[in-house]
């Protein structure tokens, strides 16, 4: 039987229709194979502008998070090169202080570490060294483990901890070849992609339109590498990923071992209010991935409109990329075509 997905490439024509973004690629599988690969709209508004293929090539903001600094941080507990239960300042000296002593490992990747969500610190600040001392300096907005806040601030410093030698990319390089992940999934993306990567916000604090270019200024002030945002690549290379995941979860060998992923995958309990898990979010009704994924179901989503949901209980992933920050950041459509996005593939898997 060929699924057509009618309801869900309808919602998606609409989208573009309505401007929630200039373009989309989808990818929807299964731990052995895609079942649904599509490209939608153009990479701009303009009427010459080049159609979005297969290949076009996103800036995938916070999936970064997901795809490199909690599998890297997976593989360091593996390798015992730290341990969820470390703290902070055993890692990181600067990191000193009565309110933070208690604060770990764990509690950064969960994002109930007391850390504010985000500061502008590219406007006086740049480089590893300077972003350290100012993330340490930072008060906490609450005490740790008692609230979550979604924290960039989090997943930087524990980028800086993932890679003291300052080689976060190329440990992330070294981890693809054991997930056997496409190499259209880097920092820094080479100049050969930039006539198939589509376009982010036009930046007035650079200048310029922004090509091949992380749109994230924190991530840019910090050389286009960081643990919370980077990542280019394309709607396959994301399917790559989940697909791995879903192999280990299903119990055949992979990058990490099958309890370590579960780990990582399952809600943190004991912090009030949250839906966190280990870089990852889980399911809720409310949530970007809709109403009809199973409890067991986690994800993440990525400022400038891209996301990835993987439910193992359904043995399904859902990888919907879009540059929704085209050519303005103010456009929050994609709020709603999310989840609407979610519950229409599954309508239509079931039809």
């Amino acid at each position: 039987m060929t699924l057509s997905f009618t309801n869900a490439r309808e919602l998606l024509h609409r989208a573009i229709v309505e401007r929630a973004f200039p373009s989309a690629v989808v990818e929807v599988g299964t731990e052995t194979r895609p079942l649904w690969q599509e490209a939608f709209g153009a990479l701009t508004y303009d009427a010459a502008a080049p159609p979005a293929t297969l290949d076009t090539i996103y800036d995938l903001a916070s999936l970064t998070k997901v795809l490199s600094t909690t599998p890297l941080a997976m593989r360091a507990l593996e390798n015992g090169a730290l341990a969820l239960a470390d703290p902070v300042a055993s890692h990181v000296t600067r990191w000193a202080g009565a309110d933070r002593a208690t604060v770990t490992i764990h509690d950064l990747l969960a994002h109930c570490s007391g850390l504010p969500g985000h500061r502008h610190f590219y406007r006086d600040r740049s480089g590893r060294d300077a972003f350290e001392e100012a993330i340490c300096r930072e008060p906490l907005e609450y005490a740790p483990r008692t609230r979550s806040i979604y924290s960039d601030l989090g997943f930087m410093l524990l980028g800086f901890i993932l890679a003291p030698d300052d080689a976060l990319a190329a440990r992330f390089d070294a981890l693809k070849q054991q997930t056997r992940s496409a190499q259209d999934l880097q920092f820094h993306p080479p100049a050969i992609w930039r006539h198939r990567t589509a376009p982010a916000h036009r930046d007035p604090w650079r200048g310029r339109l922004l090509i091949g270019e992380v749109d994230d200024e924190n991530a840019w002030a910090l050389g286009g590498v960081a643990g919370h945002a980077g990542l280019f690549g394309t709607a396959a290379a994301v399917g790559d990923q989940a697909r791995h995941l879903l192999q280990v979860l299903a119990g055949r060998t992979g990058a990490y071992r099958r309890e370590t992923t579960e780990r990582f995958v399952a809600r943190v309990p004991d912090v009030p209010g949250s839906s966190r898990a280990l870089g990852w979010d889980t399911m809720l009704p409310t949530s970007s991935c809709g109403t009809r994924l199973s409890p067991r179901a986690f994800g993440h989503t990525g400022f400038t409109g891209t996301s990835l949901w993987i439910d193992p209980e359904r043995q399904l992933y859902f990888v919907l990329l879009t540059n929704r920050v085209y050519p303005g950041r103010d456009n929050d459509a994609i709020a709603r075509v999310r989840p609407a996005f979610h519950d229409a593939v599954i309508d239509d898997l079931q039809m």
